[in-house]
């Protein structure tokens, strides 16, 4: 049986609410899960609980997209880790954390199933409820627990690409490229560009490019390829790390995964996987990459379009959503 952490307390300056009338801040990470039900409901769930919401996705290692945490309702410490961000609720109407956010709900929480419910115990909290039926049967669970994730993963996407563009969408840039270029992409304000020959990259190293860097790369050949095989586009990418990127990269093709499909109705094929620069650099640097190759049949080109990620000692999976979310603005025919 797995062990679910407990979390620390919570400094109590921290916790003093904004307001007589207002509910209590809400703490905790976007992608951190309080699990809640009874222990002994608990011991008999954990591990499907565990199997279906800690799944992992591949950055430089394999990476929970969420961390689950387990907490007693009751507990001394409940006071307090009632108020985290992400809050899942497992248990059967009679249960009080269920029937607490019930009542928060206003009447919309009626009966069993999941149900998501806002500010049951702070300002910017979600409550996800599993909802049993009155005699606690847990059949079923498993599917529930695929319904959750997907609601979660969606509106930690959503979140990601908010925070992303807090600093405005660069619209005049999209502009700009249709024009001069030939192909739209949108960015954030906060990211810087520049331009050599068919070679376009789009950087965003802030606060400290020792810290985070995240960089797009496009450009293109014509006349378009013929065929868009793998090794062809590893071998442009390359060139293109090797001539324009600030540092050098390696290709790793440990955990390379490759998908054929189609962008805006181009075909493509798009490669994700680890870059790292070279052993002789003297200090070890690397992260991961995503790479779209795509044919523009109407402007007979074939474009590069990399993303690449450089963030040691952080969470990856928030920063990854986003360079994903800009690769998805491209567009070739404008």
């Amino acid at each position: 049986m797995k062990r679910s952490p407990m979390l620390l307390p919570v400094a109590a300056a921290a916790l003093l609410a904004a307001g007589c009338n207002e509910l209590p801040m809400t703490y905790g990470d976007h992608n951190s899960v309080i699990a809640v039900t009874s222990p002994e409901r608990w011991e008999r769930i954990s591990d499907v609980v565990y199997e279906r919401l800690e799944r992992t996705v591949q950055t430089v290692r394999d990476e929970k997209t969420f961390t689950v945490t387990c907490q007693e309702p009751g507990g001394r410490y409940w006071g307090d880790l009632r108020r985290f961000r992400q809050m899942l609720l497992i248990g059967t109407p009679e249960d009080s954390w269920i029937r607490e956010a019930m009542d928060a709900s206003g009447g919309a929480v009626s009966g069993p199933g999941v149900h998501q419910v806002e500010a049951v115990w702070s300002r910017d909290q979600v409550a996800t409820l599993i909802v049993l039926p009155p005699d606690g049967s847990v059949e079923g669970l498993g599917e529930q627990l695929d319904r959750v994730y997907e609601l979660l993963d969606e509106q930690f996407r959503q979140g990601a690409r908010q925070r992303m563009y807090l600093s405005g969408v660069n619209t005049a840039l999209a502009d700009t490229l249709a024009a001069e270029a030939g192909f739209r992409l949108v960015v954030p304000q906060v990211y810087r560009w520049a331009r050599q020959d068919s070679v376009l990259a789009f950087r965003n190293d802030n606060p400290d490019p020792s810290e985070l860097i995240r960089e797009i790369t496009v450009t293109w050949r014509s006349p378009a390829m013929g065929s868009l095989e793998v090794d062809a586009v590893r071998a442009w990418r390359q060139e293109i790390a090797d001539a324009f990127f600030s540092e050098p990269q390696v290709f790793v093709e440990e955990g390379m995964t490759v998908e054929e499909t189609s962008f805006e109705g181009h075909p493509g094929i798009q490669i994700q996987a680890q870059w790292r620069n070279p052993p002789d650099r003297g200090w070890p640097a690397g992260g991961p990459l995503i790479t779209r190759a795509l044919t523009c049949d109407a402007q007979d080109r074939t474009y590069l379009v990399d993303a690449w990620l450089y963030a040691p000692g952080k969470e990856k999976y928030e920063y990854m959503v986003q360079l994903e979310t800009i690769l998805d603005t491209f567009r070739c025919e404008v």
